[in-house]
């Protein structure tokens, strides 16, 4: 239907000629209308140029526009008319309360992430050591890991969502170490999964806050408060407790989940620095993608022969090949999301934000990973735990206090 649209100031009852029509050119049609002004722009009914639009039918689009020079009103419009509001766009103003809301309140948009870093974590963890029981081969598992990410990265780029980042010469050299350090965490990490129950691994990693202060204090020159590092000694303290009557403990799995806690400290830190000219996702695609490259050698060497001679047809036999092959490709997704969460969390807190969540992260793991496989834990490792965990609660709170004041003095 024809939308007809009166200029400000044209009377529809004057008898003088006929108006001419023009189908309006939408480049400029606002920069036109805003520069033709009436002599009654200030007060006349149905002004464009003030927003207001007096419509005779349904208002579709604004198909014809009048472009003949304004008349001067010889009699007043009739009271119906003269009561007419703007009619404005809607589309616009909903999208700016929805993108105002999510700016409003930007803790529940990083508490989503959150959430559901900690909700996937902890479905990997149960899977992962579920594999473990009867596949105890973690280089392989390791590269299943980042293989499985990799091709949902290939496939997310092929279908545009994400759009694939550009990756330049100096943005590879960039990213290198924090793959690196992200395959040497990873494989450690599930090193130290197979070897010792899964609760004690996340024991260890709960010092993962110390690892990236001292890393903060000492590489990166940012000074950490004394008020900090004391509410560290908790957590080294209940970590030890617990490490010392473990009931399933071995150096290997020790060993290694405090090689991990190193690794992943520097890739927090230089995974911080490369997201000043990337996105997190494509981000994180590109170290998952180099990452790989790095575990596939170890793997090879270090389990290539037994799986060969028998440790893919032990596994086949134990559970079959479907289930075989199902956990390995689930374990994998799930690792991957959970990751990806991770990064874009990081994305939006500062390293040490991050580590702490990292830290309550495991009181969720450890806590479903007892439950789930039944795991005996010693009254003395109990203690430590929840010492540590603790040790965890009183750096968050005042680590959050120094960045309140810190705000409000640079606020003043």
């Amino acid at each position: 239907m024809e939308s007809r649209i009166l200029s400000s100031g044209t009377n529809p009852f004057s008898s003088t000629g006929l108006i001419r029509l023009r189908k309006p050119i939408r480049q400029t049609i606002t920069s036109s209308i805003i520069s033709t002004k009436s002599p009654l722009s200030s007060s006349s009914i149905g002004d464009v140029s003030g927003g207001g639009n007096l419509i005779w039918g349904r208002q579709l689009r604004s198909t014809y526009l009048l472009l003949d020079k304004p008349h001067s009103f010889s009699s007043a419009p009739s009271s119906k008319r003269e009561l007419a509001k703007p009619i404005c766009a809607t589309s616009d103003s909903a999208g700016e309360a929805k993108v105002g809301f999510l700016e409003k309140y930007p803790a529940l948009v990083t508490g989503f992430f959150f959430f559901m870093w900690y909700f996937l974590n902890v479905i990997f963890n149960i899977l992962n050591k579920k594999i473990y029981n009867y596949f105890p081969y973690p280089y392989f598992v390791s590269v299943v890991h980042l293989g499985v990410g990799v091709v949902y990265c290939l496939i997310s780029w092929a279908v545009g969502l994400p759009k694939r980042a550009p990756m330049d010469g100096n943005q590879l050299k960039l990213l290198i170490p924090v793959a690196a350090c992200h395959a040497l965490g990873h494989v450690t990490s599930n090193v130290s999964f197979a070897a010792v129950a899964v609760s004690f691994t996340h024991t260890i990693k709960a010092l993962e806050p110390f690892f990236n202060a001292s890393a903060s204090q000492f590489i990166l020159g940012q000074p950490i408060p004394i008020t900090l590092w004391l509410s560290l000694a908790p957590v080294v303290l209940g970590v030890s407790m617990a490490s010392l009557t473990e009931l399933s403990f071995n150096w290997l799995g020790f060993i290694s989940a405090m090689i991990s806690n190193i690794s992943f400290t520097y890739r927090s830190i230089y995974s911080k620095k490369a997201m000043t000219d990337m996105d997190s996702t494509n981000l994180y695609a590109y170290i998952t993608i180099i990452a790989l490259f790095f575990c596939i050698p170890p793997a090879v060497i270090i389990e290539g022969p037994v799986l060969l001679k028998s440790g893919f047809a032990d596994a086949i036999a134990k559970v079959g090949m479907v289930k075989f092959v199902s956990d390995l490709f689930w374990v994998g997704m799930f690792y991957h999301l959970y990751n990806q969460l991770a990064t874009n969390t990081l994305e939006r807190v500062a390293p040490l934000t991050h580590a702490v969540g990292n830290v309550l992260k495991r009181v969720f793991v450890i806590g479903f990973s007892i439950v789930i496989f039944g795991n005996k834990i010693s009254t003395q490792t109990g203690i430590g735990t929840g010492i540590a965990i603790a040790g965890v609660a009183l750096y968050s709170y005042i680590k959050a206090k120094i960045e309140e004041e810190k705000r409000q003095a640079k606020a003043a």
